[in-house]
């Protein structure tokens, strides 16, 4: 939204003036302007939905310094939450789950939601308990801190579950 200032405003008969060396009310158009020029600065509209709308008296270049500011501030402070996957066969070793739980908690904890796939090979999938042996041992280590997103599922050769971080209270 761009801000109209100083003689952008002359269509306004009437102007709710707000700033620092200001004395609050409502002004003539004539009046804010005069009000801006003498103290050297502009007349930023600030609200233009209100009736009268509300004007600033301020230095328009420190405005937008301001402005800018707080979007890039708010930009820093949203994460945008990906997918992370984990894959590993039925036959994983005890060190290699604890390793690829690891991982997990590091991706949950940084707000990230986990897929995790038991990818079997060749005649494993005849096999499917182990695969869900392994996978149940991964959720227990793993339930504390998510919430599963995605229940278990069999995917063509594939065995996968989603999950997501627990809100924050």
């Amino acid at each position: 939204m761009k801000e109209r200032i100083n003689e952008q405003l002359k269509s306004c008969k009437e102007l709710r003036l707000v700033g620092d060396n200001v004395e609050m009310g409502i002004y003539s158009y004539e009046e804010a302007i005069n009000i801006a020029n003498t103290l050297e600065l502009d007349l930023v509209e600030v609200s233009s939905t209100s009736n009268p709308p509300v004007c600033k008296v301020i230095d328009y270049q420190k405005f937008l310094y301001q402005k800018k500011k707080k979007e890039k501030e708010i930009k820093n402070k949203t994460h945008i939450s990906e997918l992370k996957e984990l894959r590993f066969g039925p036959q994983i070793g005890e060190h290699d789950l604890s390793v690829k739980v690891n991982q997990a908690k590091k991706f949950l904890l940084e707000n990230n939601r986990v897929k995790v796939s038991i990818i079997f090979s060749g005649r494993e999938i005849t096999h499917l308990d182990l695969g869900k042996n392994t996978l149940n041992k991964f959720i227990s280590e793993i339930s504390d801190i998510c919430d599963i997103e995605v229940p278990v599922k069999l995917e063509g050769k594939r065995l996968t579950v989603t999950f997501k971080p627990k809100k924050k209270k």
